[in-house]
C-alpha cells in the first residue's frame, strides 16, 4: 500500500504484509452498520432488540451479520441470559472500547460535514450531467490508457 504525500505512520503496510490484515480490520469497523453499533454499545450493554428499534434502516439480518463480525474480531461481548424466552445482551469488550473514542470521532466528523459533503456531492452531479456522451467516452478511453 503507497502512500502519496502523507507517509508518517504507513511504512509498516509495506514491510510485514500489514496491509492486507488492515484492509480486513477496516472494512469491519468502518462500515457503516458497525460504526453505529460500536457507539450505541458505547453508551452501555444493550438487547439485540434495543439496537434493532434504534438503528433506522437496518434489517434483522444484517444486524446479526453486523454483531457476529464485531463479536468474531474482539470487539464485542455477547451474554446469552437463561430466562424464557433467552434475553441476549451486547456490550463493548476491552478491545471494542479502545476503538470507541475512533469511531465516535468519525461519526461526529460526518456529522458535522454533512451539510459540505452534500453540497460536493450536488456539485459533482451537477458537473457531470453537463457532460456530453462523447465527453464522457472519451474520459473513459484516457482513464484506460491512463491505468496501463
Amino acid at each position: 500500500m503507497k502512500s502519496r504525500g502523507n507517509s508518517k505512520g504507513t511504512e509498516f503496510f509495506e514491510t510485514d504484509g500489514a496491509c492486507p490484515f488492515v484492509r480486513e480490520v477496516l472494512t469491519r469497523v468502518g462500515d457503516k452498520w458497525s460504526v453505529l453499533v460500536i457507539v450505541l454499545l458505547g453508551d452501555g450493554t444493550r438487547r439485540f432488540s434495543d439496537l434493532k428499534r434504534t438503528i433506522t434502516g437496518i434489517s434483522q439480518r444484517m444486524l446479526t451479520h453486523t454483531l457476529r463480525g464485531l463479536e468474531r474480531d474482539g470487539l464485542i461481548v455477547r451474554t446469552v441470559i437463561p430466562t424464557v424466552p433467552p434475553r441476549v445482551e451486547y456490550a463493548l469488550s476491552p478491545l471494542g472500547r479502545t476503538l470507541l473514542k475512533t469511531v465516535t470521532e468519525l461519526a461526529e466528523w460526518a456529522r458535522v460535514n454533512r451539510g459540505t459533503i452534500e453540497l460536493a456531492r450536488a456539485a459533482f452531479e451537477q458537473r457531470e450531467a453537463a457532460i456530453s456522451p462523447k465527453q464522457v467516452k472519451s474520459r473513459i478511453g484516457q482513464a484506460l490508457v491512463g491505468a496501463r
